[in-house]
């Protein structure tokens, strides 16, 4: 079950961006399963992906070609990793590279393609191929819901996200959409992200906001702990809005930098509240670390323990499980009676053990609520870091289990 409603807000269309969605068949016959995302000429365009080694064929033409070319189209399809697929994966990327090339009539550089599904299966090219015309003609501004249907695999619901601002009588528009539910941990935290404006910004500057966005955003989310080998988040700006981003101008780039924060974080936990089998939203927030590293280590280690996701399941306060967690998340030199751990504002852990104050009752009314905070603080120094990740049901065994069948 997904946490929360499961309704796409209003996403507003950005000028000079226009999407595309045909049924392929790749997977299941008759499911929109393939996407085409057309940008403006002149448009930059921004990536990050996944660290894992075996990286996608998608991925490794997308890198390749987002220093090439002109950055005209996105190529998404679903139901097929094409990861672990070795050279004939690679040459199967190119192939549908060049055949969308040629029906759009651009160079095959300017296509950067994306796939999500089952790994380790050759690429259907020619279905994929065979729908390109009717994807083309599918082409609207209008289509970003749509998209995101379009992009879904094990999901339960479409992602999206949409802010839009006025700066100096310009109205700046950022709208994206994402998908993912399983196989997810950052090292970009299978998903994937397409967001858009149409403010000017340079190759570089996009790059960098990019990069700073998805550290605080999609490298924060964990579902299970596997970093997929197909993660990719592009963020593309046509400059259609007439409104230029530099830093030199303090105040829009602000303006950009947290509107661009929202709707990536907004992404990111529709995300985790459609995690495979989840019915919670746990945030783990850890205050007062001496470093980022040790911040982050607790926060994971925490995140990932399967007996604190499976407590949290069953709304059961044990306690013990997190403070186990972070007495193993090799922070050096941990203090133990310094440090105080809470669920929402129930003081869990003091001085060393259980805090005199606490109540079974007060901590099972806490774990029984769809959305939990889980705060650790070390009193060690001024670090705080927060990570956000989902209990661990029956039903993420089940769609596992029964992935590929």
């Amino acid at each position: 079950m997904a946490i929360g409603p499961a309704t796409l807000p209003v996403l507003h269309p950005v000028n000079g961006v226009r999407l595309g969605v045909a049924s392929a068949g790749v997977k299941t016959a008759g499911r929109k399963d393939v996407v085409v995302i057309e940008m403006a000429k002149k448009s930059t365009l921004a990536g990050v992906f996944t660290k894992n080694a075996f990286c996608a064929a998608p991925v490794i033409v997308s890198k390749e070609h987002l220093n090439q070319g002109k950055n005209r189209f996105l190529l998404i399809n679903t139901g097929n990793a094409n990861a672990g697929t070795g050279e004939k994966g690679l040459k199967d990327a190119y192939a549908c590279c060049s055949a969308l090339a040629d029906a759009a009539h651009v160079n095959q550089a300017d296509i950067m393609p994306f796939s999500t599904g089952v790994i380790g299966e050759p690429l259907p090219v020619d279905k994929i191929i065979n729908v390109f015309p009717a994807a083309l003609d599918n082409l609207d501004e209008n289509h970003w819901a749509e998209a995101a249907e379009g992009i879904l695999t094990t999901d339960t619901r479409p992602k999206g996200a949409c802010v839009q601002f006025i700066h100096e009588g310009q109205t700046i528009t950022i709208t994206g959409i994402s998908k993912g539910s399983g196989m997810i941990m950052p090292n970009m935290a299978t998903m994937l992200g397409f967001v858009a404006t149409d403010a000017a910004i340079s190759s570089e500057l996009l790059q960098s906001l990019l990069v700073e966005a998805a550290d605080l955003t999609f490298n924060r989310i964990t579902i299970d702990g596997d970093t997929s080998t197909n993660d990719s988040c592009m963020l593309i700006a046509t400059g259609q809005s007439g409104a230029v981003l530099t830093q030199e101008n303090e105040a829009l780039y602000r303006l950009f930098k947290d509107a661009l924060h929202q709707v990536m974080l907004e992404l990111s936990l529709a995300i985790v509240k459609d995690g495979e089998g989840a019915t919670k939203l746990v945030t783990i927030r850890v205050e007062q670390a001496a470093t980022q590293e040790e911040a982050l280590a607790t926060a994971y280690t925490v995140a990932h323990s399967p007996l604190v996701k499976t407590a949290l399941f069953a709304s059961d306060p044990n306690w013990g499980r997190i403070l186990a967690a972070v007495g193993r998340a090799g922070v050096e030199n941990l203090q133990l009676n310094d440090l105080q751990i809470y669920l929402d504002e129930v003081c869990i852990v003091e001085n060393g053990g259980r805090a005199d104050s606490y109540t079974e009752e007060a901590g099972k009314k806490v774990m029984s609520q769809e959305n939990i905070l889980i705060k650790i603080v070390l009193n060690r120094g001024i670090i705080n870091e927060t990570v956000w990740t989902t209990d661990l049901s029956h039903d993420y065994v089940t769609i596992n289990a029964d992935y590929r069948s």
